[in-house]
């Protein structure tokens, strides 16, 4: 079955790097778009970042540019988000997604196409 396992969250202060990880099975990785969400408390959930897979095209939510950075492994199943210079509001759990069409990463991101499969999410916290 599909399964998309988050890690890599915690306590940061402002200022500081986290780098999230989503290992992935049960699916054919290199086939499926993947990206990363957010959801703060009180606030609806937001696309962050979201990386195709044959043409491995790069998304990022223009205020975030700068920050952060999506990544992924192939051969390793895993999708990456490096994050730096984090702020008390980048507070939210992080989601991994993916979904099967492979080109339509920046539709994922906004929310067009809904990812076929979420992660449990990972929290990331952001305080001194």
């Amino acid at each position: 079955q599909v399964k998309l396992v988050e890690s890599g969250g915690g306590l940061v202060q402002p200022g500081g790097s986290l780098r999230l990880s989503c290992a992935a099975s049960g699916f054919t990785f290199d086939y499926y778009a993947m990206g990363w969400f957010r959801q703060a408390p009180g606030k609806e959930r937001e696309g962050i970042s979201c990386i195709g897979s044959s043409d491995g095209r790069t998304y990022l939510t223009d205020s975030m540019k700068g920050r952060f950075t999506i990544s992924r492994d192939n051969a390793k199943n895993t999708v990456y988000l490096q994050m730096n210079s984090l702020k008390p509001e980048d507070t939210a759990v992080y989601y991994c997604a993916a979904d099967p069409r492979p080109t339509f990463a920046r539709e994922m991101c906004d929310g067009i196409i809904h990812p076929s499969h979420w992660g449990q999410g990972t929290q990331v916290t952001v305080a001194s």
